[in-house]
């Protein structure tokens, strides 16, 4: 297995930083809502939270974020207990999202003069130590759009599968 490289200084490479895990995707995010803007978030964590982030999996697929008094809050996203703690978190409490002001206010705006749009977390990493959400603004899709997705998946498969025959 090969070494970390490292500068000479004894400081990390950017490579090194830009390194993330992946804790969760909520998968369904792309499909059924249409992605306005997206941006990275800090979540606020108590020490049990992340620990449990660290050694299990959670869960944002249902998880959803709101805008209250300038502030923007995830709900219903699972982490579960950790284990060897004697005092433990609740699994799906609110958690607050760390995000500029300016941000929270143009994201605000955008939800009052659209119809339909909403916060959704896409994604949950770390990043070098910390947890990040990647949330974003969204519209719901309609059946049908959701059916067009579906249709263009399925059209570009059967490209690609007809592009591999072609080449063999």
């Amino acid at each position: 297995m090969a070494k970390k490289s490292k500068s000479p200084q004894g400081k990390k490479d950017a490579n090194d930083r830009d390194q993330s895990a992946t804790l969760a995707v909520n998968r369904r995010a792309r499909f059924d809502y249409e992605i306005l803007d997206s941006a990275e978030a800090g979540i606020v964590l108590t020490g049990t939270e992340i620990k449990a982030l660290r050694e299990s999996s959670a869960s944002i697929a249902e998880a959803y974020a709101r805008i209250r008094d300038g502030e923007i809050w995830l709900f219903n996203m699972h982490i579960p207990p950790y284990g060897p703690a004697r005092e433990n978190h609740e699994p799906r409490r609110p958690r607050k999202l760390l995000m500029h002001r300016r941000q929270i206010a143009q994201w605000a705006e955008l939800l009052e003069t659209h119809p339909r749009t909403t916060v959704v977390p896409m994604r949950l990493y770390l990043t070098r130590g910390k947890a990040k959400v990647q949330v974003g603004v969204a519209t719901g899709k309609r059946s049908y759009d959701k059916r067009q997705t579906i249709a263009k998946r399925d059209a570009e498969r059967t490209m690609q599968r007809a592009l591999r025959q072609a080449q063999r």
